[in-house]
């Protein structure tokens, strides 16, 4: 372990202010002490924020709720309001770590894990994500669980957070501060970066600026459900998981939510996807065609080619699942 300089903010502000000069916010350090161990990261400060009055659920004038970012994850999944009306949104929690890790795991901090690779945790292989230029040890390694969609000849590593799935399924936006005092919310879309050709950029937030909240729209009428396929029944990440929503009219899909992990550098979403859904009628075929579309740009590198099959037989499944009702 590297010194560093450790100060506990007492309000967002000062927190903001004292980050953008190099430091680095920790709240409950699931994944960056780990980092810190293994001197992946090695930051000169941290500033603790557990202090900032950001640990409320709250509802908004127009029927959704705004989530403090220092919720932690047992909380927000066991809400009474989260079950009720965003169970894709617990679902998705209950299915990550371990209730231990849920009990200190924070929602901002959920948000801003760094993307998963088994070279990026390894100082002695090169990574581009730890040193830009140094080279992708994973393209022609051990792959088995990094992406197939939204990758590039620089980094394949996969974004590990069910939650922020099934804030992307659900249209959740982020709120943020900057050390100027100024603010802006995000949608999870414009808040994480592909890797490109620089994956050691993860996020479009600027130094200092923090997560405050997130704010869920609205219920979402229709069925919601989640389905993460791992390796084990607990305390993994996903090889594929699905968040959906589905909303049926007559016979037909009104709307249909979906976003997808395991298989990108970011929660994935796929709007072509949702449009050849809408106003069809549910069918085996229209859902093959449905992930036809979504895997048309899927690349494997060997490890990990059979996520492309498999993500295929997950949405279809998850499909059927979300229109029982009209196909009975």
């Amino acid at each position: 372990m590297r010194p560093f300089d450790y100060t506990r903010a007492d309000t967002s502000e000062s927190a903001a202010r004292q980050a953008a000069s190099g430091g680095t916010f920790i709240a409950g350090g699931t994944n960056l002490l780990d980092l810190m161990k293994l001197e992946v990261m090695a930051p000169e400060a941290l500033i603790d924020i557990n202090r900032l009055d950001l640990g409320a659920i709250e509802e908004t004038d127009d029927g959704g709720l705004r989530i403090g970012a220092l919720v932690s994850n047992s909380d927000l999944a066991n809400d009474a309001r989260i079950r009720k009306d965003w169970p894709v949104l617990s679902r998705a929690l209950l299915a990550g770590a371990s209730g231990q890790l849920r009990n200190k795991a924070t929602t901002g901090g959920n948000l801003l894990q760094r993307t998963r690779c088994l070279y990026f945790y390894d100082r002695a292989m090169p990574c581009n994500k730890r040193e830009p230029g140094a080279g992708c040890s994973a393209k022609d390694g051990f792959n088995r669980i990094l992406a197939v969609l939204g990758t590039s000849e620089h980094c394949i590593a996969t974004h590990p957070s069910d939650m922020a799935v099934a804030m992307r399924a659900l249209g959740a936006e982020v709120e943020t501060l900057n050390e100027d005092g100024s603010t802006r919310r995000l949608t999870l879309d414009d808040l994480y970066l592909l890797p490109g050709d620089r994956p050691d950029q993860e996020t479009v937030l600027e130094p200092g600026e923090l997560i405050t909240a997130v704010v869920l729209p609205a219920p979402v009428d229709g069925k919601q459900t989640y389905r993460k396929v791992r390796d084990r029944a607990s305390y993994a990440f996903a090889l594929v998981s699905v968040a959906g929503i589905a909303k049926l009219e007559n016979g037909r899909i009104a709307c249909a939510n979906l976003a997808f992990g395991g298989l990108a550098p970011k929660p994935w979403r796929n709007a072509e996807v949702e449009a050849l859904l809408t106003g069809e009628a549910p069918s085996e075929d229209l859902f093959n065609k449905a992930a036809d579309l979504l895997l048309a740009d899927a690349q494997g590198y060997g490890a990990n080619d059979f996520k492309i099959p498999l993500a295929r037989r997950t949405l279809v499944s998850v499909l059927n699942e979300l229109t029982q009702e009209a196909q009975q």
